[in-house]
């Protein structure tokens, strides 16, 4: 079975990436594919927690956004290394949710993992949710990985 991660660069997509070592059968995983999308034209680059990334802007906006998106796919990928499966690190362009779609009917997958909750209310009021536009309309099954809760602080 084919397994794509997606990640937006987020440290959430990092915790997906990781939780999916802990659950699936690397006997059962033929690929691995992790997919980051950069948006052309976007206002605003592409936001990698993950480090590892270009630290200057370059005159070629876009090449840097292709870079860090790029270094994000690096830093998930590094989750798998030894797990089993062979991992690909691959950088597209266009809508998030629209790519991950294409690219699980493209590659064959058998699994989409997203993280939810990654970039905050902003991105979800403003352009709808990512996790939820894959998980309604991918070919295959959607793993979507929530944030973990912060423990809350009982009075005595």
């Amino acid at each position: 079975m084919h397994v794509i991660i997606a990640t937006d660069g987020s440290k959430q997509s990092l915790t997906a990436a990781r939780y999916a070592t802990t659950i699936l059968d690397p006997g059962k995983i033929s690929a691995v594919s992790v997919i980051a999308v950069v948006r052309p034209l976007a206002a605003v680059s592409f936001s990698n927690e993950l480090g590892g990334g270009a630290s200057t802007m370059s005159s070629l906006e876009h090449a840097s956004f292709r870079a860090e998106a790029l270094a994000a796919t690096e830093a998930i990928a590094a989750v798998f290394d030894g797990w089993g499966p062979k991992v690909t690190p691959r950088v597209r362009s266009g809508s998030p949710a629209n790519e991950i779609i294409k690219a699980a009917g493209q590659l064959g997958a058998g699994l989409v993992i997203v993280a939810s909750g990654s970039r905050g209310i902003t991105d979800t009021i403003l352009l709808g949710s990512t996790a939820q536009r894959v998980q309604q309309y991918a070919p295959c099954p959607v793993l979507v990985v929530r944030p973990a809760r912060k423990p809350s602080r009982k009075k005595a």
